[in-house]
């Protein structure tokens, strides 16, 4: 998730970006603007972020004033001094308000709102729950049975099914089997997610898709992250963020 920081105080915009990448590899600040004008022009001329973290009372105004100017297509998390702006924040794309000093379990209860609020938004299917197993076994799901990748000057069909997980570093990706082969392939990882059923892959975190019969347990590691163990070895240790913690459990619950 691509995230905008408007804030005129470098310090507390470097705090939160921090706090940020702490809580989650898949959260990428794209950006840092310190103004009124600055968040107009970045706004303007990047593509969207999927939210965005802003004070309020900045140098040149409020930052309401950048939500008047440039019609978003993303909420807003206020992150503020002063707590006689709240009404106006729900009004102006606010999806929830922080007073600083903006602590970080608050910054993850916000962000995993705003996970809630997107589940919640998307559309969703209405199925006649007593037939919900039939429907299911009939319907197509659209995820890929197969991936195809490279050894040498060769192309190879790769069953999903027979993949246990796909690992990116440097810009290189690569899949790795049941027979403990591994080959390169040419989609990153984002493109490759979506085409993968989710009740069978996981994103733990930007480098690795893991498949859930590779998944042997989840450790505890410091600053309540947790370390995924799989049945065969990784190239490095797959580390799962605290925000990121939830999502897991419930999918190795599925």
């Amino acid at each position: 998730m691509n995230i905008l920081i408007i804030e005129d105080e470098a310090k507390t915009a470097r705090e939160l970006k921090g706090m940020v990448q702490r809580l989650d590899d898949n959260l990428v600040v794209t950006g840092m603007v310190p103004s009124v004008k600055a968040g107009i022009d970045w706004l303007r001329n990047n593509p969207s972020p999927q939210l965005i973290l802003s004070d309020i009372q900045l140098a040149d105004g409020l930052s309401f004033e950048i939500f008047q100017a440039v019609q978003i297509a993303c909420p807003v998390i206020f992150c503020t001094a002063f707590d006689s702006y709240a009404i106006e924040a729900f009004n102006s794309y606010g999806i929830d308000y922080l007073l600083k000093p903006v602590d970080e379990d608050k910054l993850a209860a916000s962000l995993q709102k705003y996970e809630r609020m997107k589940e919640w938004m998307a559309p969703k299917r209405h199925v006649d729950y007593g037939q919900l197993e039939t429907v299911l076994s009939k319907l197509h799901t659209g995820y890929k049975s197969g991936l195809l990748v490279f050894s040498n000057e060769k192309i190879i069909p790769v069953r999903t099914t027979d993949i246990l997980f796909i690992h990116s570093a440097g810009g290189n990706v690569r899949v790795y089997t049941r027979n403990k082969q591994s080959f390169p392939i040419s989609e990153v990882l984002d493109e490759l997610e979506p085409q993968l059923d989710p009740n069978q892959f996981f994103r733990a975190n930007r480098q690795y898709l893991v498949n859930r019969e590779a998944v042997v347990m989840a450790e505890h590691f410091f600053n309540r992250r947790l370390v995924l163990k799989l049945n065969v070895e990784t190239p490095e240790q797959i580390i799962i963020s605290k925000m990121k913690a939830p999502e897991l459990m419930a999918w190795m619950q599925r």
